[in-house]
């Protein structure tokens, strides 16, 4: 029994660290998608929409840790949820990393060969959402509650950028019918990093429920 308790923590802690993993390259993504748009290098914005397969493979190496996880260990009680909490998360870690690769496409096929204005708000938000993503599953590695809040609460700040970018795009456009087609795809860049905001406090939400038993979708 103590064999099988020390062999289910080890593998934990071997799905822990893949998580880990995973979030570090999701992370570095976003950076570099925004970095990217601020300089429109567009060889960069390709190379990470190709960084996702590297996230589609993790993610699929931790669904099998869980599986022989849960069909080896047989975990009940709380050490189940810890395990079925893991795959909801990397759910939704993966889709942060199809958002940051969709940055990077738009980069690739950006329409013209300089920007119209500096992405300042938009460089907010990618600072910002990599913050979200990093504390949000360092919350549910460590199981802390406070850490799934600040998160949450970050998520304001994060709308609060959006619909300042989404009002001075659209300003744009009214002023500029040339910028039209350039402001569409800002758009679209602040609407995915916005999006990785809901993300990151989706994961925020499974920490508080791994810890605390009620998740706020179900309540």
């Amino acid at each position: 029994m103590v064999m099988a308790r020390k062999n289910f923590e080890e593998e934990l802690v071997d799905l822990h660290d893949t998580l880990s993993r995973m979030c570090a390259i999701v992370e570095g993504m976003i950076g570099e998608a925004v970095s990217a748009l601020k300089t429109l290098d567009r060889k960069l914005g390709a190379s990470v929409a190709e960084m996702d397969r590297e996230v589609d493979d993790l993610e699929l190496a931790i669904e099998k840790k869980c599986m022989r996880i849960l069909l080896k260990q047989q975990p009940v009680a709380r050490d189940l949820v810890k395990v079925t909490t893991a795959l909801k998360v990397i759910t939704d870690v993966e889709r942060i990393g199809d958002q940051a690769a969709d940055i990077g496409e738009i980069v690739r096929r950006y329409p013209d060969t300089k920007l119209f204005k500096e992405p300042e708000i938009i460089a907010r938000m990618g600072d910002l959402a990599v913050a979200m993503i990093h504390q949000s599953v360092e919350s549910f590695l460590n199981e802390s509650v406070g850490g799934a809040d600040m998160v949450i609460h970050a998520d304001d700040e994060m709308d609060a950028l959006f619909n300042q970018s989404k009002r001075d795009l659209i300003e744009n456009i009214t002023k500029n019918a040339e910028t039209t087609d350039q402001a569409i795809e800002l758009l679209m860049v602040a609407k995915y990093l916005e999006k990785i905001g809901d993300y990151a406090v989706n994961v925020s939400e499974w920490t508080k429920y791994l810890v605390t038993g009620v998740h706020k979708e179900y309540q």
